[in-house]
């Protein structure tokens, strides 16, 4: 049997409620000759997952708990994959058409860049103020190449070649994405976005996994761009600017009595994970690390104290 020309990696943890629209969508591409794979690096699903994975005969990678990283996770997919393009989606986005995976994919097979994303938008589920966020950072035009280093694994794709080079780092809480894309520009690759291949990415967070996610983003983003820097009375005019300008776009869309609240607490948290990740000094647990990870499924009210209440030196810059 001939290996197939693209690997699509999926990591997931308990992600049966979309996995399975994901899939079928990946089914119904437009790919010409190109042949596909499907693999899944699952950490422990409890639900439907697995199952809906092998209904659709994915290839099943199993990383323990003690031993997952955003990175890690990744690279194990990348070692099992038998395709020479590696092609990573969120099993909570959903290709938003049937040209999705050939448009992400043309730029690399067309040697203008070596790493490329797609957009994302929301759905009717996702958060007023993170629809806003997907306009900014996934506008409507292409970038083949872009400037600068930004990049998502939600909806995004990179040479085999690449990767097996570089990888990713498994140490990084988050951002692993942009810790390769900017490796790879130091080293005279190029990353590209593609507008036209856009994902339905459906986040479902309570709002302490939204502080959470910026949180863990935030801690790396310090090593990624030491020059940025956030202190309180950053935290207080990003977090006025951005409540302000959503107020003005709900205004304009008609919906700010419904969304008013969510938008306030929204920012709030978004931008006070990223206040605590820019100035706490803290090296976490393995357990601690674990709570980062896998905020829906912690069950030791002890340790979830202990998240709550842990304070370590901060440092306002």
């Amino acid at each position: 049997m001939n290996s197939p020309d693209i690997s699509i990696i999926y990591r997931a943890l308990n992600e049966d409620k979309f996995f399975e629209k994901s899939i079928i969508a990946c089914k119904k591409q437009l790919l010409d000759d190109l042949t596909y794979e499907i693999i899944l690096v699952d950490s422990g699903s409890t639900d439907r997952t697995l199952e809906i994975a092998e209904k659709y005969n994915c290839r099943i990678i199993h990383i323990p708990r003690h031993k997952f990283s955003f990175g890690r996770s990744l690279n194990w997919g990348c070692e099992a994959a038998l395709g020479k393009h590696l092609v990573f989606i969120s099993a909570h986005c959903i290709p938003a058409h049937n040209k999705w995976l050939i448009n992400l994919l043309t730029p690399i097979l067309e040697n203008k860049v070596h790493y490329a994303y797609g957009s994302q938008i929301g759905s009717d589920e996702s958060k007023f103020s993170e629809k806003q966020l997907f306009a900014k950072y996934f506008p409507s035009a292409n970038q083949i190449p872009q400037d600068g280093f930004f990049v998502n694994n939600a909806n995004s794709a990179i040479t085999q070649h690449d990767w097996t080079k570089f990888r990713f780092d498994e140490h990084v809480t988050g951002l692993e994405d942009m810790v390769l894309g900017k490796r790879l520009i130091e080293e005279g690759r190029k990353i590209g976005y593609v507008a036209d291949a856009p994902v339905i990415h459906i986040h479902e967070e309570t709002m302490d996994q939204t502080k959470r996610r910026y949180y863990r983003e935030a801690l790396t983003l310090r090593t990624v761009m030491p020059d940025v820097h956030m202190n309180f009375k950053d935290f207080l005019r990003y977090l006025w600017i951005g409540i302000l300008n959503d107020f003005k776009e709900a205004k304009k869309q008609k919906v700010l009595n419904n969304k008013a609240l969510e938008i306030v607490l929204f920012r709030t948290m978004q931008f006070w994970g990223a206040y605590k990740g820019h100035n706490e000094n803290r090296k976490l647990s393995r357990e601690q690390k674990e709570a980062y990870y896998y905020p829906k499924i912690i069950k030791n009210s002890n340790l979830k104290k202990n998240l709550n209440l842990t304070k370590t030196k901060t440092s306002t810059k």
